[in-house]
């Protein structure tokens, strides 16, 4: 306690309130660089958001006593990245963001006993609108969008009704290939009752049509040029695969051209054979007739007595007898009705080019030697690809694969060049590069105050002194007490009597006997000669066991001395 208060004392009270001053804002800088590293990124829970959406998602993260970030005029909400996944999904949950446009919750909040049949059809129009728009934005590039529906109303008595349409504004990231477009025409039209495809217009942002909803030939034909380009992409894509894996990445060059057929046909075909027959119904008819015929008699008076009759009757009669069979039987031939529709895109014909370049191996100059491709090894490249491509001799395929050196040269396969800082710099996310970036901020702010602001407080202050003025301090109390050293060394060696020394005699070295009173006065040069060399000898072998401390005194000598 008394070194720590004589300390004190000598610090004075200026510099002790500096100090504390100096350490009160250094933990508060590093607090705050601890803090400030130890909390986590944030990360964007939603992008692109309408004010209505905005305002919305603002208030329910006040309400939770969520830290959030707004940029972009409100358009970007920013939260802790840890956090974001679990509210997006809760907002999810509500309904948020709506995307600024009504849905089918419209319906949620009106009173349908007062509404009219007007305001329920606009409310329906609105809200298939709405969903079909949140639909489409959920696609990958497509940023905002807005869906008009016309569907005529149905009236009593009326024969033919128009046609619905639909209008579609895009605001996109980057632009849509024909695909992306015939998709999104093709999801409207599916959700509307009596809505065709080839009835959706579609626009851009920039006011660019990027369909046309007249229903002219013109989309047909570009959607048959479509479907044929992306055929022969997938047919080259594959090809260039197979064929890359035998000769190498980048050693082959490969086009497909189909011819295709879009015309859409439909076959009825109806076949008999009669051969194969089955009845169907059978039919008999049987008549049996007998008659009785008489004699011709002619009609007398004689004839018509009593017994001219008893004999007539007695006398046989001829009868005739009829028997008629008829039967009729209906035999059923048997019949195939075959409907075959074939649809438009079909492939009339193929034709696949394949270039391949040859073997390089290195020679002796260092120089690469190139060397063909056998025939053996070309015809099986050939076959791997008319298997890939499905080759059809009787539709007329066609497959070439040709061995020819490439203008660009030699590139052997070889591991990858280790990428520089720069590229793995330029190969990180955004986030990643922010946080490293804000760390490294945070370094160099940290070393900027240690040199320029801590290091002169403290050499004020005489507490971040220079290493030799700190080790020559440390010393000083050794050189003060060099003298009273060498003194009781010497004075250890004297009688008890307190009588004055006197020089060595030869021969013994190092020890001191004691002369008379007499001789004091003649001796007393000698005596201070043997006292200094005596001191300065002791005061050598103290530097050699002390070498540290010495040189420490010589430096604290050189820095006064400047």
């Amino acid at each position: 306690m008394n070194g720590i208060l004589e300390l004190v004392n000598k610090l004075g009270p200026q510099r002790l309130v500096a100090m504390g001053a100096v350490t009160l804002a250094l933990v508060g800088f590093f607090a705050f660089v601890m803090t400030k590293m130890s909390t986590p990124g944030l990360g964007v829970l939603f992008t692109d958001l309408p004010m209505q959406d905005s305002n919305a998602i603002l208030r329910e993260l006040e309400t939770r006593g969520v830290k959030y970030e707004i940029r972009q005029d409100g358009g970007t909400i920013l939260v802790p990245r840890d956090m974001a996944t679990r509210l997006r999904m809760e907002f999810a949950g509500k309904g948020l963001p709506a995307g600024g446009s009504v849905g089918y919750e419209i319906f949620d909040k009106g009173d349908s006993f007062s509404s009219t049949s007007f305001v329920q059809n606009i409310n329906q129009l609105r809200a298939l609108e709405g969903e079909l728009a949140r639909t489409i934005k959920g696609l990958d590039r497509v940023q905002q969008a807005r869906v008009h529906l016309a569907i005529p109303e149905k009236k009593l008595f009326q024969r033919d009704t128009p046609e619905a349409r639909a209008s579609i504004v895009l605001k996109v990231r980057g632009e849509l290939d024909a695909g992306q477009i015939r998709a999104i025409r093709h999801l409207v039209a599916t959700a509307v009752q009596g809505l065709k495809p080839e009835r959706v217009s579609i626009v851009d942002e920039s006011g660019r049509l990027l369909a046309d909803g007249a229903g002219n030939e013109a989309d047909t034909a570009a959607i048959a040029q479509d479907k044929q380009s992306n055929y022969e992409r997938r047919l080259r894509g594959q090809v260039e695969e197979i064929v890359a894996s035998v000769v190498g990445r980048g050693r082959a060059r490969v086009q497909v051209a189909a011819e295709m057929d879009f015309n859409r046909i439909q076959q009825v075909t109806d076949n008999f054979d009669p051969e194969s027959r089955v009845v169907r119904s059978t039919q008999t008819r049987t008549e049996n007739q007998q008659s009785q015929e008489q004699r011709d008699t002619q009609v007398t008076v004689a004839n018509e007595l009593p017994q001219n009759q008893q004999q007539q009757q007695q006398q046989p009669q001829q009868r005739d007898a009829t028997q008629r069979n008829e039967e009729i039987i209906n035999y059923e031939i048997s019949k195939t009705t075959r409907t075959e529709v074939i649809e438009a895109g079909r492939v009339k014909r193929l034709s696949v080019a394949v270039l391949v370049d040859g073997i390089y191996n290195p020679g002796q100059n260092g120089q690469m030697a190139y060397q063909p491709r056998t025939a053996e090894e070309l015809d099986r490249i050939a076959a791997l690809v008319r298997s890939a491509i499905g080759f059809d001799r009787n539709r007329g395929d066609q497959v070439e694969v040709i061995n020819l050196r490439f203008a660009e040269g030699a590139s052997i396969a070889q591991p990858g060049p280790t990428p520089s800082l720069v590229e793995q710099f330029l190969a990180l996310s955004k986030e990643e590069a922010l946080r490293m970036v804000e760390l490294a901020v945070f370094g160099v702010l940290t070393l900027l105050v240690t040199l320029l602001v801590v290091r002169p407080l403290l050499r004020q202050m005489g507490i971040g002194a220079r290493p030799g003025k700190e080790e020559g301090a440390a010393a000083a109390p050794q050189i003060s007490g060099l003298g009273s050293v060498i003194a009781n060394s010497v004075m250890a060696n004297q009688p008890p009597g307190g009588a004055p020394l006197a020089l060595p005699a030869p021969g013994q070295e190092g020890a001191l006997v004691p002369a008379n009173t007499n001789q004091a006065a003649a001796n007393q040069v000698a005596i201070q000669q043997a006292l200094h060399q005596s001191a300065v000898d002791h005061l050598g072998k103290i530097v050699q066991d002390n070498p540290s401390e010495s040189v420490a005194i010589v430096r604290q000598w050189i820095a006064q001395t400047r």
